[in-house]
């Protein structure tokens, strides 16, 4: 079998672990996708995310587009003659076209055991909800929201001492493993999908901030799990007269 061309597309550091494993796979990165670079620090100076650094490192062409809806954009893909998409963490919806463009199509690397949790914030709301697992799902992409067939597992505890930040980085290397697994069974015709029950999926809703104020009346191990995965962001707090007391461990 030869190696396979893949598009790689990410933005975040969760990603970034997954482009470097890949990377140093025998399979050929063509392009790597990236959301556009953003306003970060104190001076607002745009900054690249850390998938277009390690990219740029390894002198990979990079691709920004603000969507990709546009039939350039999706043409400009196509001629890129991919086997197959993997996509983590990368912030864009992708259209059907899209979606269909790759020989093998797009495969996606999530921070859950699907069905379990999908959307945006897997890790946190693991934690949060007390669960005693998560791991990595290595999922066939298609017009849903997390909602395609899982093709391969990787399985973690989660310790009591985990917080979002610990179970962030052991996810990400797992990720990374977890797709240069599947890219090989994929090269090889043994990668088979399995289709999700919808019953016991829940929703992973996007961390704000707010959510971090700290409600008193709760029970005290609701409140521990949240101080934990909600570091180190959005972070946890309360407010006693007129300070704000920001809460690291509980």
């Amino acid at each position: 079998m030869s190696p396979l061309r893949v598009v790689f597309a990410g933005t975040p550091d969760f990603a970034a672990s997954s482009l470097a494993a890949v990377l140093d796979s025998e399979h050929e990165v063509v392009a790597v996708y990236t959301q556009p670079d953003r306003p970060a620090g104190r001076g607002r100076k745009l900054t690249p995310s850390p998938v277009k650094q390690l990219a740029q490192e390894h002198g990979l062409p990079v691709v920004q587009p603000a969507s990709l809806k546009d039939a350039d954009d999706q043409a400009e893909l196509a001629a890129l003659n991919a086997d197959v998409m993997v996509v983590v963490a990368y912030g864009l919806l992708l259209p059907q076209a899209v979606l269909d463009t790759p020989r093998l199509g797009c495969i996606n690397v999530h921070a859950s055991l699907l069905p379990r949790w999908r959307g945006a914030a897997p890790i946190q709301r693991a934690i949060e909800a007390g669960d005693s697992v998560s791991g990595v799902t290595i999922m066939q992409m298609d017009a849903g929201l997390d909602t395609g067939a899982m093709l391969l597992k990787s399985i973690t505890a989660i310790a009591p001492t985990d917080t979002g930040g610990s179970l962030h980085d052991r996810l990400a290397d797992q990720g990374g493993e977890a797709i240069v697994e599947a890219l090989r069974l994929l090269e090889k015709g043994e990668l088979a999908g399995e289709a999700q029950n919808d019953d016991f999926a829940c929703y992973a809703h996007k961390l704000v901030k707010d959510e971090g104020h700290i409600d008193w009346t709760r029970n005290a191990a609701d409140i521990e799990r949240l101080v934990r995965a909600f570091n180190p962001w959005p972070g946890t707090y309360t407010d006693l007269d007129s300070q704000r007391i920001r809460i690291h461990a509980a």
